[in-house]
């Protein structure tokens, strides 16, 4: 029979039962249950069981659903839970009707049936995503026994002296063992010891195969290949054995650092051609691994890595491996300009695979290895080797082309050499300066926080205390104690224990044996803090001391602790531009001009910039001035920051005004004498705009340049009284003398006015003749000196319409008029509102 007419009846049977149950819900929903329940006290003990019931059954449910979907089981105490657990109730039973959707496809043929994967193939099958979950917590920070406890070699996090390489012997050695393991000084002034593989690393010449192009080897499919699992010593003995006959080979590292101090690394990925190995690295007799040294160390073996810089450090701390013939991916896929430049982006351009990054943090000491992990690790290196060869012919080809920088695969080589000669140092923490990779200063550098000077002494020395507990516990600093925690102490400095405690976040409660030492060591930083520096002065002082080669912040601190203090221009000056790069930032400074370079007096640093310093230079002039009682005082330029501003309306202007043509002093003029009495003096002193345009009034006669000349003159000379009474009163406003300047700018507008009236005479006397003499010559009109139309003068007219009001004075134009559009006009001023006033803004 055909399975979906088997599936019909039993679909029916299912539908029919659910439609009775939803009908006899909501009729249930329909009466007042809690009035039955009052009334009948039977009713209510039959609801209590019922309600029990259903909630057991949905517990089971819930149960089942929820390990079959790897969901997170809610949790159902009576009814409120389901209230309250609502989402997690609805995203089991999403997953659980998705996944019974999928399997009645299967069923029915809908779709094809997924064979389940056998126990030999099971870890080569790549989970899908409705099989795979997200990992869970447990996963990435599993709780589990250290397995560091267990190594035959135990681990010293308290060092005494320069980290010594773990090499008892030197396959493929130039150089004798004991002769490369020399020791010199580093530039910090501390002894280190060489890198072991240094001559051989140096003086390699790499296979002439790595030059030249090859048809890409087609990588195995997976599915029909398997990864071998490694966990013996006669497993690496094996494996040892037929890496050697490959003349490349791809590695990969798995790294843990949050549950030690130093880190681990937890596994090792290798693979040829035909087969891939996962090497467990957690094994108690770890430090037999050396052994690999025979085929990493071998320069006649090419070893292909991506992003070795950190899996270089790792092999010589945990291993004691070097890499001789390293070739990174990372530096290739550089050169060649790649958009991306990840081993996932590598994967999917050359291998068509999606590598899933979730695992990239997932806590890799979990023995025995899930499923998920297992294929992420082995994916690594299984395509690795297809991508150098594709990668090999494109720098091969790119070199063809005529690189002007050399041929790109030196370029390659050089640059996985020197990510080869990376040396491991142990991890440096000095309590008093800060300095080392696990000191404190260049976190309080950045830090927007300044401690007083307890502050600064109790910071440091819950550091210290912080850093001594995590060697001794081999547990990672932010384990002990995050930053954040770190950083609330030093802030608040408890004063009791209780307090201390409630600062503690939920995986620092295992300081709790400890809590009473830690506390001690907050009281007795704090009581040396009292005298001690701040952590302000510490930064000034160590900014004005000499540089520190290990921190490489030494400007930065500089920067950070003169805020204070003012900087000089040599501090503001600088010979790179941070935006255009190396484009000068002017002919004058970089010696390109033909002029003389500026002078360090002729710089001015815009943050000290004093308006107040500024003094005009008023040119002299022949032409005899109308008398003034204003003095020829030039005084500073007041110009007062963040103050609100006011936009007013346009004055009026005097009917005898309106045929001259508008002049900035004309303007200044009507403002004093419409303006309102009340106003201030800076409401008052607005300074005429000497650069505004005028209109050119037409000329006839011969002498048209003369009197020209006249009028340009007087101006000049009414705008140079006129500004010398700005400087003037506004001196007088600073020196506190507000009436004294009111009637100053008052009697300098006055001797103004006698300028444009003596002005306007001299003008009308002049074009007179010329008007009548033209008008009787009767030439004909010429367009090239008629009046502008745009610009036209205002007419006077009596009619009182148009943009004119009354007797033909122009009303003043309004910005504000329609900033409302069609909405309803406001209210008319009160009497006690000022003239001119509209609308005030604040900077």
């Amino acid at each position: 029979m055909d399975s979906s007419q088997e599936l019909k009846p039993l679909r029916d049977a299912v539908h029919s039962a659910l439609v009775t149950v939803t009908r006899s819900v909501n009729s249930l929903s329909n009466e007042d249950l809690q009035f039955q329940r009052t009334v009948h006290p039977s009713v209510a003990a039959r609801l209590d069981q019922n309600t029990e019931r259903l909630l057991q059954l949905a517990r089971g449910v819930l149960r089942s659903a929820s390990e079959f979907t790897a969901q997170r089981k809610p949790q159902l105490e009576d009814v409120d839970d389901v209230e309250i657990q609502w989402k997690g109730l609805v995203d089991v039973i999403d997953c659980l009707l998705e996944k019974s959707d999928t399997c009645l496809d299967e069923y029915t043929g809908l779709v094809k049936r997924k064979d389940a994967p056998t126990s030999e193939l099971g870890r080569e099958l790549k989970r899908s995503k409705s099989t795979t979950s997200k990992l869970d917590w447990s996963m990435k920070r599993a709780n589990i026994l250290k397995p560091q406890n267990a190594f035959e070699k135990k681990i010293e996090n308290f060092e005494s002296g320069p980290w010594k390489p773990l090499l008892t012997t030197k396959p493929h050695a130039r150089v004798p063992l004991e002769t490369s393991l020399e020791t010199f000084v580093d530039e910090d002034g501390r002894p280190q010891y060489k890198h072991p593989y240094e001559q051989e690393i140096t003086t390699m010449q790499y296979p002439k195969e790595v030059y030249r192009p090859c048809e890409p080897i087609q990588y195995l499919p997976m599915e029909n290949t398997k990864a071998i699992w490694v966990d013996t010593y006669d497993g690496v003995l094996e494996m040892l054995e037929e890496l050697k006959q490959a003349t490349e080979i791809a590695v990969d590292l798995e790294h843990h650092d949050f549950r030690t101090y130093t880190g681990l690394l937890s596994l090792m990925q290798i693979s040829t051609r035909e087969k891939d190995w996962i090497v467990d690295t957690l094994v108690p007799w770890r430090h037999k691994l050396e052994v690999l040294n025979e085929v990493l160390a071998d320069p006649k073996i090419v070893k292909v890595l991506h992003g070795a810089f950190m899996d270089i450090i790792w092999l010589q701390r945990d291993l004691g491996l070097y890499i001789v013939g390293l070739f990174d991916t990372f530096y290739a896929s550089d050169t060649l300009g790649y958009a991306g430049k990840s081993l996932a982006f590598l994967l999917k351009k050359f291998a068509d695979f999606d590598a899933d990054k979730k695992y990239q943090l997932a806590d890799w000491r979990i023995r025995p290895l899930p499923e998920e992990m297992f294929y992420y690790a082995r994916s690594d290196t299984h395509f690795l080797l297809y991508i150098y060869d594709k990668l090999r012919n494109e720098l091969a080809e790119f070199a063809t082309q005529g690189n002007p920088d050399g041929n790109p695969i030196d370029r390659v080589i050089q640059k996985s050499k020197e990510v080869s000669l990376q040396r491991y140092e142990h991890p440096i923490c000095d309590p008093e300066t800060g300095v080392g990779n696990r000191g404190w200063y260049n976190t309080l550098i950045k830090s927007p926080t300044l401690y007083n000077g307890e502050q600064f002494a109790v910071y440091k020395a819950v550091h210290k205390w912080r850093d001594d507990v995590a060697r001794h516990e081999d547990e990672s600093p932010f384990f002990i104690m995050t930053q954040q925690v770190l950083s609330d102490i030093a802030r608040i400095m408890p004063t009791d224990m209780k307090a201390l405690w409630s600062l503690l976040e939920s995986n620092a409660r295992g300081l709790k044996p400890r809590l009473g030492e830690l506390f001690e060591v907050i009281q007795e930083a704090r009581a040396r803090g009292a005298t001690g520096p701040t952590m302000l002065q510490f930064f000034r002082e160590s900014a004005s001391g000499p540089p520190r080669a290990s921190l490489g912040v030494k400007q930065v601190a500089t920067a950070a602790v003169q805020d204070s203090e003012p900087l000089s221009i040599e501090e503001l000056k600088c010979d790179r531009s941070q935006l255009w790069g190396d484009v000068p930032l002017n002919s004058s400074l970089d010696g390109t001009s033909k002029n003389r370079p500026i002078t360090e007096q002729e710089m001015i640093p815009l943050y000290t910039f004093d308006f107040g310093a500024v003094k005009e230079e008023l040119p002299e002039t022949t032409q005899p001035l109308p008398k003034s009682t204003a003095k020829e005082d030039t005084v500073a330029v007041h110009i007062p920051e963040d103050e609100g501003f006011t936009l007013k309306t346009g004055r009026k202007r005097k009917a005898s005004d309106i045929n001259v043509e508008s002049t900035p002093e004309a303007e200044a003029t009507s403002d004093v004498e419409m303006g309102s009495e009340s106003s201030s003096v800076e409401d008052q002193t607005e300074s005429p705009d000497v650069d505004e345009e005028e209109e050119e009034e037409e000329e006839v006669g011969g002498d048209a340049e003369a009197a020209k000349a006249v009028r340009k003159q007087a101006k000049k000379t009414a705008r140079k009284e006129f500004n010398r009474a700005q400087h003037r009163a506004e001196q007088l406003v600073a020196n506190g003398d507000i009436e004294g300047a009111k009637e100053f700018k008052a009697h300098a507008r006055r001797a103004l006015r006698a300028a444009k009236k003596a002005q306007r005479q001299q003008q009308q006397q002049t074009s007179r003749p010329a008007a009548s003499s033209a008008a009787e010559e009767q030439q004909p009109f010429d367009y090239s000196k008629a009046s502008s139309v745009l610009h036209a003068p205002r007419a006077m007219n009596g009619d009182g319409g148009g943009k004119h009001g009354k007797r033909g004075k122009a009303v003043p134009f309004d910005p504000y008029a329609k900033k409302s559009g069609d909405a309803p006009q406001g209210a008319r001023k009160m009497n006690y509102e000022k003239a001119g006033r509209t609308a005030t803004f604040t900077k």
